[in-house]
């Protein structure tokens, strides 16, 4: 099929409705194991002489789907499928480091992502190096000879900071460094790391691309080498394998992608500019707001803002979970991109497990929430944000 725009893409890409009896819909194969006409076709398979489906944690038809579709909407030659969208960041660094290495990472990262962090360091002597990624010689000045990858989060989980992706991709080439990017945020629709340079792309497919909220699966894409490298090794041994159905739902999640995408960033404006003037409210962090401190880069590599607002309400801790309490419609809950709109309080919620003193470097305060807007009507959503701040 030629090259067509990603609207089109999102539902085409990587399945001919000939290929199986005329289906519309890729079908689900749910099956672990796949029959060989030979014991000789067996030995080829597995010798990789001979192109074909094995095992369902080697492969799956309904998977590569996916994984087409992913690679091309990223830009990239090949995407992989995972269960979580930790299983696609651990196999992707693991590939990618060993003992004595060093990471470079974004100042700040999903809670997650910063407790796989430190049991590569204190249990795998891999170290690692928190920092702003803001001026390219900061950047250039905590590069080590063991450096191997440097990993960057835009916007930022949940701090709504980015980073400048053609800057670090061109840090990362000179220097030998592979680059990676979670595109979570975001997603390919909004915005597309490789082609500023970036060398891998991972995704928690939990968030926007399922949007429904009844999946948890994860995405990498890269190059062909890298991709085949990260399956049959810390993919194949290690496990973390997303099931035909997951893949199945993701596909059906990925078609309706960019209008989705189209309402939360639209509702996302509606909830900031509202925010901007409320007394209650102490600050609002959105990539779409015109006094954003990082406007140009949105300008330079995002389609639009996004649908995350982070902000801060008048007081502490426990009047932000004060304020969530008094919440109706919006739901506390972790996770983004579902179709409801989400609120959480990543001090003790998602960033838990980050201490006090990195939290804090990360810029994630203790009255700091952090909102998914959903696809409701916004002024459902502003109507309840205001009567819940009325009560604080």
């Amino acid at each position: 099929m030629k090259n067509f725009r990603l609207e089109t893409e999102v539902i085409h890409k990587g399945y001919e409705s000939n290929a199986y009896e005329g289906s519309l819909t890729p079908p689900l194969f749910q099956s672990s194991t796949f029959t060989m006409e030979s014991a000789e076709q067996g030995e080829r398979r597995f010798a990789g002489e001979e192109a074909g489906y094995i095992y369902s944690r080697l492969g799956n038809p309904t998977v590569t789907v996916l994984e087409e579709r992913i690679a091309e909407l990223e830009g990239g030659e090949a995407g992989l499928a995972f269960s979580s969208g930790m299983a696609a960041i651990s196999a992707t660094i693991f590939a990618l480091v060993r003992s004595g290495d060093h990471i470079l990472v974004s100042e700040g990262v999903y809670g997650c992502t910063y407790g796989l962090l430190e049991l590569l360091k204190y249990r795998f002597n891999v170290d690692y190096d928190l920092i702003a990624m803001d001026k390219e010689d900061h950047i250039r000045s905590y590069i080590r000879p063991e450096t191997k990858v440097i990993y960057v989060e835009t916007p930022i989980n949940p701090t709504m900071k980015l980073v400048d992706l053609q800057l670090v991709s061109k840090i990362g080439n000179e220097v030998g460094t592979k680059v990676v990017v979670d595109n979570t945020f975001a997603t390919p629709y909004l915005q597309q790391p490789l082609f500023f340079g970036a060398d891998i792309v991972v995704h928690s497919a939990t968030k926007y691309i399922s949007g429904h909220g009844d999946v948890v699966a994860g995405l990498l894409v890269g190059s062909q080498e890298f991709v085949n490298e990260v399956r049959m090794t810390t993919q194949k041994d290690i496990g973390g394998i997303i099931s035909p159905f997951d893949a199945w739902l993701l596909i059906r999640g990925l078609k309706t992608l960019p209008i989705r995408m189209d309402r939360h960033c639209t509702n996302a404006i509606q909830i900031a500019n509202k925010m901007t003037t409320h007394p209650k409210i102490k600050e609002m962090i959105f990539p779409g707001d015109d006094r954003f401190s990082q406007v140009d880069i949105v300008k330079k590599q995002m389609k639009q803002a996004g649908g995350m607002i982070s902000f801060q309400v008048e007081g502490g801790k426990e009047t932000a979970q004060h304020f969530m309490n008094e919440l109706k419609l919006i739901k506390i809950a972790v996770s983004l991109g579902d179709a409801e709109t989400l609120i959480q309080h990543p001090a003790t919620m998602t960033h838990a497990v980050v201490p006090e003193e990195k939290r804090t470097q990360m810029g994630i305060a203790p009255e700091l929430l952090r909102l998914s807007v959903g696809l409701e009507a916004w002024e459902d959503i502003w109507a309840d944000i205001e009567q819940a701040l009325e009560k604080i």
